[in-house]
């Protein structure tokens, strides 16, 4: 029975000693060499994937407006669905003509209707007769429309703010009214947002090349090798885009931010990989063994990199505001591209400019960092104090920042032309906010006690519906089709309010709240309230809702990388504190400059940052367990910092400008917040990772060196070695009995047990 259990115990122990190891190590190695063999084929694969993604980008369809990312169970989008299928949506817009007496302005709006993709325009001269002259008008009835040699109207195209139609509509009124006219609306700011969007990412775009091209050349060693980089990246960088039609229609704001932050935050794993192979040739190696060598050494630090980048942004996946979804998916989507373009196509292009970066080899012109990584560890007390009192002041403050949520804080923010025109508009005639109401089509009676109500509140500009606009006792069908069609179908009735105020503020809120309960109390069932107003309502609820579940995802999904990468369930929390300090800090700036920030970059932010910048600290965490091996925790603070600081700098600094030239180019609020969060945010993470993680990496060195991990395997391996004593002994003393019994007897190798 002896002699079994022993030879059980040795074919289960045998096998297992060195194989496992051996096969990870001919795993990394055999797929370093399948790639070095077969790089013309990969070459060739993804040769073949630019040419596809450079045609199938031409038809991912970009979306201008955010209603169209609320949850489907969102009152106002089951208004505006309802609203769509009764009435259609169509484009609206806001004209105001300046010195123009009351003739000339009628000319103006025969002229603007008769543009082909207008439908109508609404003015006084449909309840006033602009011919009888001006004596013969009573003023106080037309100022709404007319005053001081001004005259504003509103538009209503044929089709949609976004169709095509109703941009070049837009463009043939502003060559019939040249510089008199004045345009607001969102069919105007999707027009404007459209097209300067284009061209600003285009700016923006070459201007990110220019400036990390020459922060490449500064911190790498051959003039060659910063084109390598951006070659590699700039096939990235176009799979992604290319791939983008798999999902149909991408954002506005994820088609333009998307293509620099990739190339912002996946630089690393290229830098990494050619500085392994750089050592490898250092060492004698020649360029195939080298690269094999370079994958194998870079392969992990490249996948725990990209990992802890993709699960941040894999977070805003889970946003109900389902542009997260959109920019999640398409920035994860990013990463992983660029991995796999690092680790498949890149070691061919290394070996194809190996020549070159010797030919073009300069002296390194960042510095050793000595006296830094000296001063950092000198004051290793101090910073985390200031840090330790400034940080509940700061996650404070960032929670009390005012935002704004909707369409307009997009289109129409300070800076544009709309915002300008938007100005003047509301200087002549005050604000004019348009919401609809739709309610069933059930007794006239009813729907003129809503419409009389409605237009005695004190905000309310007009109301236009059937019940107001038809004379008593005259039937419907006495009416033109193109006005009956716009306010009646067979079920549904619609209601057009004007309101005197912002389309985003606390009191337009209120006022539809109010207005929304007078409609709710003549029609229970069945009735909405739509407009720009009620669909920023319900994007601030949903947004809101999103963001701690994004921000605590995004915190679980780090953490899980980072636990799994260093077997702790207490580095994890240490390689995250600079970072989450980071964070509040950078949120807590606007509210201390009195800004108004987008929510939108707010909560993309948040995620983008932890994702993209953990990574310092995991290195410089990795950087510190290695030189511990060999130092004492003083040398190891300083050599980790030391080794830390060209990686740290180079990928900061990278998106860093690309954070600042995206927030000083475009003149888009929610792309330009989202950019000076994002630049400012890497600033604040580089100097807390390398002020504030030295600290707490000394002052918690047993942790580091001797994590949870290590303690359990020494405590199993102790337990284990008892129990092979005491299976020894007893295995001896049955051996014993054989013998005696006339068998042979058995010999025992505690290596086999």
């Amino acid at each position: 029975m002896g002699q079994r259990l022993l030879d059980k115990l040795k074919k289960r122990k045998e096998p297992d000693s060195g194989q496992d190891q051996g096969e990870k190590e001919r795993g990394s190695i055999r797929l370093a060499h399948f790639i070095i063999r077969r790089k013309g084929v990969i070459e060739s694969i993804f040769a073949a994937g630019c040419i596809f993604s450079l045609l199938a980008m031409l038809f991912v369809n970009v979306n201008y407006d955010l209603t169209e990312y609320l949850p489907a169970s969102a009152e106002s989008r089951i208004g505006l669905d309802k609203m769509e299928e009764e009435f259609g949506y169509p484009g609206t817009a806001r004209i105001m003509l300046k010195d123009v007496t009351l003739y000339e302005a009628k000319q103006y709006k025969d002229r603007l209707e008769a543009v082909d993709g207008v439908d109508q325009v609404l003015w006084c001269d449909s309840t006033v007769n602009i011919y009888s002259g001006e004596d013969f008008i009573n003023q106080k009835d037309i100022e709404d429309y007319y005053k001081d040699g001004c005259a504003v109207m509103d538009v209503t195209f044929v089709e949609g703010d976004t169709a095509k139609s109703t941009s070049k509509a837009i463009d043939e009124m502003k060559q019939i009214t040249g510089d008199k006219g004045y345009y607001v609306g969102m069919a105007v700011q999707n027009k404007s947002l459209t097209e300067n969007v284009e061209s600003e990412m285009s700016l923006i775009l070459t201007v990110a090349i220019i400036m990390i091209f020459v922060v490449l050349c500064v911190t790498t060693t051959a003039w060659t090798q910063p084109i390598l980089f951006l070659l590699v990246m700039g096939v990235a960088i176009l799979l992604n885009r290319g791939t983008n039609i798999f999902i149909g229609t991408v954002s506005f704001l994820t088609n333009n931010v998307a293509m620099v932050l990739q190339l912002a935050t996946s630089m690393d794993y290229s830098i990494f990989l050619l500085d392994s192979f750089t050592r490898g040739k250092g060492e004698g190696l020649d360029d195939e063994e080298a690269m094999v060598n370079a994958i194998d050494e870079a392969i992990n630090s490249i996948l725990a990199s990209s990992m802890t980048t993709v699960v941040g942004f894999l977070a805003l996946v889970f946003m109900n505001f389902t542009i997260g979804f959109d920019m999640g998916l398409v920035l994860a989507k990013g990463i992983v591209f660029s991995l796999l373009t690092v680790l498949f196509l890149m070691p061919a292009m290394i070996l194809k400019f190996a020549k070159w970066n010797e030919r073009t080899k300069h002296r390194p012109f960042l510095p050793e960092f000595n006296k830094l990584s000296s001063w950092v560890y000198r004051v290793r007390y101090i910073i985390p104090t200031i840090m330790l009192l400034i940080t509940p002041v700061a996650y404070v403050a960032q929670g009390m920042n005012d935002f704004l949520y909707g369409n307009s804080a997009v289109g129409a923010s300070e800076g544009t032309q709309v915002y300008a025109d938007d100005q003047m508009i509301v200087e002549k005639f005050g604000r004019s906010n348009m919401m609809l109401a739709l309610f069933p089509n059930t007794s006239p009676v009813t729907e003129k006690e809503m419409s009389d109500q409605i237009e005695d509140l004190p905000y309310v500009k007009s109301v236009t519906s059937m019940a107001n606009t038809l004379p008593a006792g005259i039937p419907e069908e006495f009416l033109p089709y193109s006005i009956t069609s716009q306010l009646h179908t067979k079920n549904y009735s619609r209601m057009l309010i004007y309101i005197r105020t912002k389309t985003e503020s606390d009191q337009a809120f209120k006022c539809a709240d109010e207005i929304q309960s007078i409609i709710q109390t003549y029609y229970p069932q069945g009735s909405y309230l739509v407009g720009e107003t009620p669909s920023t309502q319900d994007i601030k609820s949903t947004i809101t809702d999103d963001y701690n579940r994004v921000n605590n995802l995004s915190m679980l999904g780090v953490f899980l990388v980072v636990m799994f990468s260093f077997r702790s369930f207490i580095i994890p929390v240490i390689v995250m504190i600079p970072i989450e300090i980071a964070i509040f800090l950078n949120m807590a700036i606007p509210y201390l400059e009195g800004d108004t920030m987008v929510f939108m970059g707010y909560i993309i932010v948040s995620s983008i940052q932890l994702g993209a910048t953990v990574d310092y600290s995991i290195l410089l965490t990795n950087n510190y367990v290695s030189c511990r091996k060999s130092m004492g925790k003083k040398d190891a603070c300083i050599s980790a910092i030391k080794l830390s600081c060209p990686s740290v700098f180079t990928s900061g600094t990278i998106i860093i400008l690309a954070g600042y030239i995206i927030h000083f180019i475009s003149t888009t609020a929610a792309i330009g917040d989202l950019g000076h969060l994002i630049g400012r945010g890497a600033l604040f993470s580089v100097f807390l990772v390398l002020t504030v993680l030295p600290a707490l990496l000394v002052l918690c060195d047993r942790i580091i060196t001797s994590n949870e991990w290590d303690r359990l395997q020494k405590f199993l391996k102790k337990r284990h070695d008892r129990r092979v004593e005491l299976l020894k002994k007893g295995l001896k003393k049955m051996a014993g009995y054989g013998n005696a019994a006339g068998n042979e007897p058995m010999e025992v190798n505690g290596d086999e047990v």
